[in-house]
Protein backbone atom coordinates (compact mmCIF):
# COMPACT_ATOMS: atom_id res chain seq x y z
CA UNK A 1 0.00 0.00 0.00
CA UNK A 2 1.21 3.53 -0.80
CA UNK A 3 1.56 5.43 2.48
CA UNK A 4 2.40 9.14 2.79
CA UNK A 5 3.46 10.92 5.99
CA UNK A 6 3.20 14.71 6.09
CA UNK A 7 4.94 17.31 8.26
CA UNK A 8 7.59 15.11 9.87
CA UNK A 9 9.77 18.19 10.39
CA UNK A 10 12.89 16.44 11.72
CA UNK A 11 12.48 13.11 9.88
CA UNK A 12 11.85 11.48 13.24
CA UNK A 13 9.32 8.78 12.40
CA UNK A 14 11.77 6.63 10.41
CA UNK A 15 13.94 6.40 13.55
CA UNK A 16 11.15 5.08 15.80
CA UNK A 17 10.94 1.35 16.64
CA UNK A 18 7.26 1.42 15.60
CA UNK A 19 8.17 2.49 12.03
CA UNK A 20 9.05 -1.15 11.35
CA UNK A 21 5.31 -1.85 11.40
CA UNK A 22 5.18 -0.31 7.91
CA UNK A 23 7.70 -2.76 6.46
CA UNK A 24 6.43 -4.00 3.12
CA UNK A 25 4.50 -0.82 2.36
CA UNK A 26 5.67 1.93 0.01
CA UNK A 27 6.21 4.93 2.33
CA UNK A 28 6.89 8.56 1.40
CA UNK A 29 7.84 11.01 4.16
CA UNK A 30 7.69 14.79 3.74
CA UNK A 31 9.67 16.95 6.16
CA UNK A 32 8.38 20.41 5.23
CA UNK A 33 4.99 22.01 5.82
CA UNK A 34 2.77 22.79 2.85
CA UNK A 35 -0.84 23.92 2.81
CA UNK A 36 -1.12 24.86 -0.86
CA UNK A 37 -3.78 22.58 -2.35
CA UNK A 38 -2.08 22.21 -5.73
CA UNK A 39 1.20 21.15 -4.13
CA UNK A 40 -0.51 18.75 -1.74
CA UNK A 41 -2.62 17.25 -4.51
CA UNK A 42 0.56 16.56 -6.47
CA UNK A 43 2.30 14.98 -3.52
CA UNK A 44 -0.67 12.84 -2.55
CA UNK A 45 -2.04 11.82 -5.95
CA UNK A 46 -0.99 8.16 -5.54
CA UNK A 47 -1.51 7.96 -1.78
CA UNK A 48 -3.80 5.28 -0.39
CA UNK A 49 -3.11 5.84 3.33
CA UNK A 50 -2.27 9.29 4.68
CA UNK A 51 -0.55 9.73 8.05
CA UNK A 52 -1.03 13.07 9.78
CA UNK A 53 0.96 14.49 12.67
CA UNK A 54 -1.72 16.09 14.78
CA UNK A 55 -3.29 19.16 13.15
CA UNK A 56 -0.33 20.38 11.14
CA UNK A 57 -2.09 20.09 7.76
CA UNK A 58 -5.71 20.95 7.00
CA UNK A 59 -7.51 18.22 5.06
CA UNK A 60 -10.61 19.84 3.53
CA UNK A 61 -13.02 19.03 0.69
CA UNK A 62 -11.17 20.92 -2.11
CA UNK A 63 -8.10 18.74 -1.50
CA UNK A 64 -9.99 15.50 -0.88
CA UNK A 65 -11.84 15.89 -4.17
CA UNK A 66 -8.51 15.58 -6.00
CA UNK A 67 -7.28 12.48 -4.18
CA UNK A 68 -9.00 9.64 -6.01
CA UNK A 69 -6.78 6.89 -4.60
CA UNK A 70 -6.98 7.95 -0.96
CA UNK A 71 -8.78 5.39 1.21
CA UNK A 72 -7.51 5.97 4.75
CA UNK A 73 -6.40 8.86 6.97
CA UNK A 74 -4.61 7.59 10.07
CA UNK A 75 -3.78 9.83 13.00
CA UNK A 76 -4.24 10.18 16.76
CA UNK A 77 -6.41 12.39 18.98
CA UNK A 78 -8.89 15.07 17.87
CA UNK A 79 -9.53 16.01 14.24
CA UNK A 80 -10.83 19.59 13.80
CA UNK A 81 -8.44 19.88 10.81
CA UNK A 82 -10.19 17.11 8.85
CA UNK A 83 -13.46 17.52 6.94
CA UNK A 84 -15.06 14.31 8.17
CA UNK A 85 -18.22 14.70 6.08
CA UNK A 86 -16.17 15.15 2.92
CA UNK A 87 -14.14 12.06 3.80
CA UNK A 88 -17.32 10.05 4.20
CA UNK A 89 -18.66 11.26 0.85
CA UNK A 90 -15.38 10.32 -0.81
CA UNK A 91 -15.21 6.90 0.83
CA UNK A 92 -12.18 7.79 2.94
CA UNK A 93 -11.96 6.12 6.34
CA UNK A 94 -10.63 8.30 9.15
CA UNK A 95 -9.00 6.28 11.94
CA UNK A 96 -8.01 8.25 15.02
CA UNK A 97 -7.28 6.64 18.38
CA UNK A 98 -8.62 8.82 21.22
CA UNK A 99 -6.21 7.07 23.65
CA UNK A 100 -8.53 6.80 26.68
CA UNK A 101 -6.65 6.55 29.97
CA UNK A 102 -3.27 7.53 28.50
CA UNK A 103 -2.43 11.18 29.17
CA UNK A 104 0.27 13.01 27.28
CA UNK A 105 2.84 13.19 30.03
CA UNK A 106 5.04 15.11 27.59
CA UNK A 107 2.46 17.91 27.44
CA UNK A 108 1.97 17.85 31.20
CA UNK A 109 5.73 18.13 31.70
CA UNK A 110 6.01 21.03 29.26
CA UNK A 111 3.14 22.76 31.07
CA UNK A 112 5.10 22.57 34.28
CA UNK A 113 8.24 23.75 32.55
CA UNK A 114 6.39 26.81 31.26
CA UNK A 115 5.04 27.57 34.73
CA UNK A 116 8.53 27.52 36.20
CA UNK A 117 10.00 29.44 33.26
CA UNK A 118 7.41 32.20 33.53
CA UNK A 119 7.33 32.62 37.30
CA UNK A 120 11.12 32.52 37.64
CA UNK A 121 11.66 34.63 34.48
CA UNK A 122 14.07 32.02 33.12
CA UNK A 123 14.05 33.11 29.43
CA UNK A 124 14.37 36.78 30.40
CA UNK A 125 17.18 36.07 32.86
CA UNK A 126 19.02 34.07 30.20
CA UNK A 127 18.73 36.92 27.69
CA UNK A 128 20.02 39.36 30.28
CA UNK A 129 23.01 37.19 31.13
CA UNK A 130 23.90 36.69 27.46
CA UNK A 131 23.72 40.46 26.98
CA UNK A 132 26.34 40.96 29.68
CA UNK A 133 23.94 41.91 32.48
CA UNK A 134 23.17 40.23 35.78
CA UNK A 135 19.78 39.69 37.45
CA UNK A 136 16.80 41.55 35.98
CA UNK A 137 14.14 41.00 38.63
CA UNK A 138 12.64 38.89 41.40
CA UNK A 139 10.65 35.72 40.69
CA UNK A 140 7.74 34.01 42.42
CA UNK A 141 7.75 30.86 44.59
CA UNK A 142 5.11 28.24 43.81
CA UNK A 143 4.70 26.70 47.26
CA UNK A 144 1.55 27.91 48.97
CA UNK A 145 0.10 29.46 45.79
CA UNK A 146 -3.14 28.35 44.13
CA UNK A 147 -2.89 26.35 40.92
CA UNK A 148 -6.06 26.44 38.85
CA UNK A 149 -6.79 23.58 36.46
CA UNK A 150 -9.49 24.50 33.92
CA UNK A 151 -10.55 21.16 32.48
CA UNK A 152 -9.79 18.11 34.61
CA UNK A 153 -9.03 15.40 32.06
CA UNK A 154 -6.00 13.17 31.62
CA UNK A 155 -3.43 15.97 31.23
CA UNK A 156 -5.10 18.32 33.70
CA UNK A 157 -5.07 15.68 36.41
CA UNK A 158 -1.36 15.01 35.80
CA UNK A 159 -0.54 18.74 36.08
CA UNK A 160 -2.61 18.93 39.27
CA UNK A 161 -0.44 16.16 40.71
CA UNK A 162 2.70 18.11 39.88
CA UNK A 163 1.18 21.11 41.64
CA UNK A 164 0.63 19.09 44.79
CA UNK A 165 4.23 17.89 44.67
CA UNK A 166 5.35 21.53 44.61
CA UNK A 167 3.22 22.37 47.63
CA UNK A 168 0.53 24.27 45.74
CA UNK A 169 -3.17 24.36 46.52
CA UNK A 170 -5.06 22.92 43.55
CA UNK A 171 -8.41 24.40 42.50
CA UNK A 172 -10.40 22.90 39.61
CA UNK A 173 -13.08 24.23 37.30
CA UNK A 174 -14.59 21.83 34.78
CA UNK A 175 -17.78 20.01 33.92
CA UNK A 176 -19.67 18.62 36.90
CA UNK A 177 -18.45 15.04 36.39
CA UNK A 178 -14.85 16.24 36.11
CA UNK A 179 -15.19 18.39 39.24
CA UNK A 180 -16.41 15.35 41.11
CA UNK A 181 -13.39 13.34 39.92
CA UNK A 182 -11.10 16.16 41.03
CA UNK A 183 -12.67 16.21 44.47
CA UNK A 184 -12.33 12.43 44.70
CA UNK A 185 -8.62 12.93 43.95
CA UNK A 186 -8.36 15.32 46.88
CA UNK A 187 -8.53 18.66 45.03
CA UNK A 188 -10.92 21.53 45.64
CA UNK A 189 -13.55 22.58 43.11
CA UNK A 190 -14.35 26.24 42.49
CA UNK A 191 -17.82 27.59 43.17
CA UNK A 192 -18.05 29.15 39.71
CA UNK A 193 -15.90 30.00 36.70
CA UNK A 194 -15.76 33.63 37.83
CA UNK A 195 -14.57 32.66 41.31
CA UNK A 196 -12.02 30.29 39.81
CA UNK A 197 -10.34 33.02 37.77
CA UNK A 198 -10.41 35.45 40.70
CA UNK A 199 -8.77 33.07 43.17
CA UNK A 200 -5.99 31.38 41.20
CA UNK A 201 -2.35 32.45 41.05
CA UNK A 202 -1.73 30.16 38.07
CA UNK A 203 -4.43 29.03 35.63
CA UNK A 204 -3.60 26.18 33.26
CA UNK A 205 -6.00 25.22 30.45
CA UNK A 206 -6.55 21.53 29.74
CA UNK A 207 -9.56 21.03 27.48
CA UNK A 208 -10.13 19.57 24.07
CA UNK A 209 -11.21 22.04 21.42
CA UNK A 210 -14.81 21.24 20.50
CA UNK A 211 -17.77 23.48 19.71
CA UNK A 212 -18.67 23.78 23.40
CA UNK A 213 -15.17 24.84 24.49
CA UNK A 214 -14.32 27.27 21.70
CA UNK A 215 -13.93 30.68 23.36
CA UNK A 216 -14.86 29.25 26.76
CA UNK A 217 -12.27 31.52 28.42
CA UNK A 218 -13.63 35.03 27.97
CA UNK A 219 -12.19 38.51 28.29
CA UNK A 220 -14.26 38.86 31.46
CA UNK A 221 -12.58 35.78 32.95
CA UNK A 222 -9.12 37.13 32.22
CA UNK A 223 -9.99 40.54 33.64
CA UNK A 224 -10.78 38.87 36.97
CA UNK A 225 -7.29 37.41 37.31
CA UNK A 226 -4.77 38.91 39.70
CA UNK A 227 -2.14 41.28 38.27
CA UNK A 228 0.46 38.82 39.63
CA UNK A 229 -1.24 35.77 38.07
CA UNK A 230 -0.08 33.53 35.21
CA UNK A 231 -2.24 32.06 32.42
CA UNK A 232 -0.81 28.91 30.79
CA UNK A 233 -2.15 27.36 27.59
CA UNK A 234 -0.70 24.13 26.22
CA UNK A 235 -4.07 22.93 24.88
CA UNK A 236 -5.49 25.04 22.03
CA UNK A 237 -5.42 28.79 21.39
CA UNK A 238 -9.08 28.83 20.36
CA UNK A 239 -10.17 27.98 23.91
CA UNK A 240 -9.65 31.69 24.61
CA UNK A 241 -11.88 34.36 23.11
CA UNK A 242 -10.08 35.74 20.00
CA UNK A 243 -7.63 38.51 20.87
CA UNK A 244 -8.64 38.49 24.52
CA UNK A 245 -5.34 37.28 25.96
CA UNK A 246 -3.18 39.96 24.34
CA UNK A 247 -5.63 42.67 25.40
CA UNK A 248 -5.77 41.32 28.95
CA UNK A 249 -1.99 41.22 29.25
CA UNK A 250 -1.75 44.81 28.06
CA UNK A 251 -4.33 45.76 30.70
CA UNK A 252 -2.30 43.99 33.40
CA UNK A 253 -4.67 41.15 34.27
CA UNK A 254 -3.23 38.57 34.23
CA UNK A 255 0.31 39.79 34.66
CA UNK A 256 1.93 36.95 32.72
CA UNK A 257 1.21 34.23 30.19
CA UNK A 258 2.97 31.13 28.89
CA UNK A 259 1.64 29.61 25.67
CA UNK A 260 2.52 26.73 23.37
CA UNK A 261 -0.43 27.03 20.95
CA UNK A 262 -1.63 29.65 18.46
CA UNK A 263 -4.63 30.43 16.26
CA UNK A 264 -2.65 29.69 13.09
CA UNK A 265 0.19 27.19 13.04
CA UNK A 266 3.00 27.08 12.17
CA UNK A 267 3.39 30.64 13.44
CA UNK A 268 6.05 32.52 11.49
CA UNK A 269 4.84 36.10 11.94
CA UNK A 270 7.36 37.71 14.29
CA UNK A 271 5.01 40.63 14.96
CA UNK A 272 2.38 38.28 16.48
CA UNK A 273 1.32 40.16 19.65
CA UNK A 274 2.27 37.55 22.23
CA UNK A 275 5.76 37.19 20.74
CA UNK A 276 6.44 40.88 21.31
CA UNK A 277 5.59 40.94 25.03
CA UNK A 278 8.25 40.64 27.73
CA UNK A 279 5.75 39.10 30.16
CA UNK A 280 4.97 36.12 27.89
CA UNK A 281 6.89 32.89 27.42
CA UNK A 282 6.16 31.32 24.02
CA UNK A 283 7.09 27.90 22.64
CA UNK A 284 6.22 26.50 19.14
CA UNK A 285 3.64 23.80 19.99
CA UNK A 286 6.15 21.34 21.39
CA UNK A 287 3.97 19.90 24.13
CA UNK A 288 3.79 16.46 22.52
CA UNK A 289 7.10 16.66 20.64
CA UNK A 290 9.31 14.11 22.38
CA UNK A 291 10.65 10.81 21.06
CA UNK A 292 8.79 8.89 23.73
CA UNK A 293 5.49 10.57 22.92
CA UNK A 294 6.01 10.04 19.19
CA UNK A 295 6.62 6.32 19.73
CA UNK A 296 3.48 6.05 21.84
CA UNK A 297 1.37 7.90 19.29
CA UNK A 298 2.66 6.40 16.07
CA UNK A 299 2.57 2.84 17.28
CA UNK A 300 -1.21 3.42 17.32
CA UNK A 301 -1.24 5.30 14.02
CA UNK A 302 0.67 2.54 12.22
CA UNK A 303 -1.50 -0.17 13.83
CA UNK A 304 -4.50 1.56 12.28
CA UNK A 305 -2.89 1.23 8.84
CA UNK A 306 -2.19 -2.46 9.40
CA UNK A 307 -5.76 -3.03 10.54
CA UNK A 308 -7.09 -1.34 7.41
CA UNK A 309 -4.77 -3.37 5.18
CA UNK A 310 -6.05 -6.51 6.92
CA UNK A 311 -9.62 -5.53 6.08
CA UNK A 312 -10.67 -4.67 9.63
CA UNK A 313 -10.26 -0.90 10.19
CA UNK A 314 -10.16 0.27 13.80
CA UNK A 315 -10.82 3.54 15.66
CA UNK A 316 -13.05 4.70 12.81
CA UNK A 317 -14.52 8.14 13.55
CA UNK A 318 -16.82 8.15 10.49
CA UNK A 319 -18.42 4.67 10.63
CA UNK A 320 -20.97 5.62 7.96
CA UNK A 321 -18.14 5.39 5.44
CA UNK A 322 -17.90 1.64 5.99
CA UNK A 323 -21.19 1.15 4.16
CA UNK A 324 -19.85 3.11 1.18
CA UNK A 325 -16.61 1.16 0.87
CA UNK A 326 -18.13 -2.34 1.04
Amino acid sequence: MRVTILDDYFDTLRTLPSFAKLTGHDVDVWNDHVQDIDVLAGRLKDTEALVLIRERTQIRAPLLERLDRLRLISQRSVYPHIDIDACTRRGVIVSSDQHPGTPSYATAELTWGLILAALRQIPQQMRSLRAGHWQIGVGTTLRGRTLGIHGYGRIGSAVAGYGKAFGMNVLVWAREASRQRAQADGHAAAASQAAFYEECDVVSLHMRLVAETRGVVTAADLSRMKPTALLVNTSRAQLIEPGALARALRAGRPGMAAVDVYEEEPLRETSYPLLTMDNVVCTPHIGYVTREEYELQFADVFDQILAYADGHPINVVNPAVLERVR
